[in-house]
């Protein structure tokens, strides 16, 4: 069956009024993206950044009474907006296809470093006998995909390579889906602590650990708050962003043990020095920063 898809290209000012007409009219999905292209990372702390164009498309499944339709939305817009004139709404036709085979087709398995595989559920192992960590993209929580997670797990796997990773206590803040600390554990380390503000992040951290055979006493999963006042862990990562890596930088650091290892990620590269600086003030020796697309990962270590 074909889909109707109606999409117009508005001032973000004019996305929430177009989107509840087109639900209005039966929209059975809204998407809403950047006109241009133009990426958003991290905003300056205190700034809002917004699209200066948005393309906002609703995806329909009854063809019948287009133009009655188009007719409707343009009185609905006059009476609710009456200073504006109404967007350019164009239409098309898309074939009926199987969006799900052709979503999963783009994800296959991704190397990490020596050692190290990502691999969808519906793929097999490339190699049996590498450290394959099963974990299936996400919206919301990261797989492996991202520059930023991908430095920390080839970090990982460089000190798995090197023994460096045997049977150290490690703590994954901001942990989202759980794959920086059930790397880790699958790479060589004794025990992972993986904290996050979010429920739902510790859940599906939860759920992967399970999906990848780990114990349940080998990771411990919490809010940052539960953390024991004091413990130290001879290795800590954080794949967050700037801004809480600078705010939290007592807190992070002060979980890095003497002779302890830190990485820290989410970065990007205007925004190196900052964070560098604010652990330096923690005492860390921090290395050189390691670039990739624009994201950095920052390591160090805290003499012993």
């Amino acid at each position: 069956m074909p889909w109707l898809q109606l999409k117009a290209r508005i001032a973000p000012e004019q996305a929430e009024l177009l989107e509840e007409l087109l639900l209005a009219e039966g929209a059975t999905a809204i998407t809403l993206q950047d006109a241009h292209d133009d990426p958003v990372f991290e905003p300056e702390r205190g700034t809002t950044p917004l699209w200066n164009e948005t393309v906002l498309t609703g995806l329909y499944d009854d063809l019948e009474g287009l133009e009655i339709m188009l007719e409707r939305l343009a009185a609905a817009w006059a009476e609710t907006m009456p200073e504006e004139p109404c967007p350019v709404i164009e239409h098309e036709l898309l074939a009926d296809r199987d969006w799900e085979r052709e979503w999963m087709e783009d994800f296959k398995p991704l190397r990490m470093g020596q050692r190290l595989w990502i691999v969808p559920s519906w793929h097999e192992p490339p190699d049996l006998d590498a450290v394959n960590l099963h974990l299936d993209p996400g919206l919301a929580f990261g797989t492996g995909t991202h520059p930023t997670t991908a430095l920390c797990l080839e970090w990982l796997d460089g000190l798995a390579v090197a023994s460096e990773l045997d049977g150290l206590e490690v703590l994954d803040v901001g942990c989202g889906s759980g794959i920086l600390a059930i790397a880790a554990l699958k790479l060589g380390a004794a025990m992972a602590t993986g904290t996050d503000i979010d429920p739902q992040a510790l859940q599906a951290s939860r759920d992967n650990a399970i999906r990848n055979d780990v114990a349940e006493h080998e990771l411990t999963l919490c809010y940052p708050e539960q953390l024991a006042a004091g413990h130290r862990f001879p290795l800590v990562i954080a794949n967050i962003l700037a801004g809480p890596l600078v705010e939290l930088a007592p807190t992070i650091a002060g979980h890095v043990a003497p002779g302890g290892r830190l990485a820290l990620s989410g970065i990007l590269e205007g925004q190196a020095e900052e964070v560098l600086d604010a652990y330096r003030d923690q005492g860390l020796s921090m290395d050189e920063p390691q670039l990739r697309e624009g994201w950095v990962r920052l390591s160090g270590r805290r003499p012993a």
